[in-house]
């Protein structure tokens, strides 16, 4: 059975190009552009990676991340953070909500896929 990714994304094209390689590479993937739901998305599809955008337009990713962490059922799912705004001390603030990955956008197709995996294969 393919592995299955849940992708927030708020913004279409990442959304979109995030699917696509993934889907080329196997995988089952649940889009989500409204952080609001994100969480509710996760507990139904029940996935191997959360992607989470973290500069949603309605919520703070790192507040999922830190609402999926204290949630028994969410927090074995590893998450992989991306954000288009990689400031100092961003990773760090991002990897204490609980993130087990991060990624500065523009996101390499090569980096994001050895991030996707490493975290898929160990969750």
């Amino acid at each position: 059975m393919a592995k299955r990714i849940l992708v927030v994304e708020d913004n279409d094209l990442n959304r979109k190009l995030f699917c696509d390689v993934l889907k080329s590479q196997g995988y089952a993937v649940e889009p989500v552009a409204d952080g609001h739901v994100a969480l509710d998305r996760a507990r139904d599809f029940v996935p191997n990676l959360i992607i989470m955008d973290i500069q949603l337009a309605d919520v703070s990713g790192v507040e999922l991340i830190e609402k999926a962490k204290a949630d028994p059922i969410l927090r074995p799912i590893p998450v992989l953070a991306v954000t288009a705004y990689a400031g100092k001390g961003d990773e760090e603030r991002i990897r204490d909500a609980g993130a087990e990955g991060y990624l500065a956008k523009p996101v390499s197709i090569g980096p994001f896929m050895m991030a996707v995996k490493g975290l898929v294969e160990r969750a």
